[in-house]
């Protein structure tokens, strides 16, 4: 659904997304960037949030004791072309999406 909704609003939903992501984990863990600063980080040096993001989400599944599916090396997926940013997308959401059914949320 982001990547349709990406494209579909040329890209502006990624900016959105990457604020609702980064708010999200410092609501969460009470550390991390928010989604201020992650939104900045976005629009001025966007591809220091593939690093950075997983890096957040790999912080939170440490600080209670998981092993993180994803690390700030998930990063350089965003370097393949086309098919790396999806699978960096895929790992990054599926990685949030884990945590949050851990934590007792239903799927939609």
């Amino acid at each position: 659904m982001v990547i349709l909704l990406c494209i579909v609003t040329l890209g502006i939903y990624s900016l959105y997304w990457q604020y609702s992501e980064f708010q999200e984990l410092k609501d969460h863990t009470g550390n991390g960037l928010g989604g201020g600063l992650g939104l900045l980080l976005a629009i001025l040096v966007g591809i220091a949030n593939a690093f950075v993001l997983p890096s957040e989400i790999a912080n939170m599944y440490t600080n209670e004791g998981r092993q993180s599916p994803v690390k700030t090396a998930t990063g350089w997926w965003v370097f393949l072309p086309i098919a790396g940013g999806i699978i960096w997308l895929f790992k990054v959401q599926g990685a949030l999406n884990d945590h949050w059914v851990s934590h007792g949320v239903v799927p939609a």
